[in-house]
């Protein structure tokens, strides 16, 4: 209901939304076998479920518009196994073929729907990962597995999104975008 009447008080107040960036996500990690129902739920329900509700209501005034763009950020996780996350994993791999899915059905009317998948990125969130988490000589078993040997930036997961958000991405439908210094190469 609340993602309802966020399109609705944006519709009203600065018109219809033409681009829409799905960048909701938690976690609730634990191997598959202690999963509970509740952390099952709870997380598809934020990760995939919230993303097809605002994707639906927006996909009207932008194929009316014949603009548009959604844009989902999904995870390295959707594209790759990530022990302890089954949960957060089939979300984001469920967001890949959502957007695959809404991309084929709307591109005709000049919308388009992409995912971007980020990896490790240097957040609050990760930051016992990215530095604090490294041993003495600067080295963590996360980054060592990262071609790159480093974290993204927020900032590069912005530049992406903000590049499929873009005119010059008219023609790019359907696609998923990896930022993650090559874990999924």
């Amino acid at each position: 209901q609340a993602a309802d009447e966020m399109l609705a008080r944006l519709a009203d107040e600065l018109g219809p939304v033409l681009v829409l960036v799905n960048n909701a996500g938690m976690t609730a990690d634990n191997l598959s076998m202690r999963l509970s129902d509740e952390d099952w739920s709870r997380v598809l329900e934020v990760n995939l479920t919230a993303a097809f509700r605002l994707t639906r209501d927006a996909l009207g005034p932008m194929m009316r518009r014949r603009f548009g763009r959604v844009i989902n950020v999904s995870s390295v996780s959707g594209l790759r196994a990530n022990p302890g996350q089954a949960n957060y994993a089939a979300s984001k791999a469920g967001l890949i073929g959502f957007t695959r899915t809404v991309a084929a059905e709307v591109a005709r009317r000049g919308v388009t729907v992409n995912a971007v998948a980020p990896g490790l990125i240097e957040t609050e969130l990760t930051r016992d990962f990215t530095g604090n988490g490294a041993d003495a000589n600067g080295s963590s078993a996360l980054l060592d597995a990262i071609p790159a040997r480093r974290p993204g930036s927020p900032e590069e997961v912005a530049a992406a999104i903000r590049f499929l958000a873009s005119e010059q991405a008219a023609y790019v439908t359907g696609a998923v975008l990896p930022i993650d210094g090559g874990m999924s190469a």
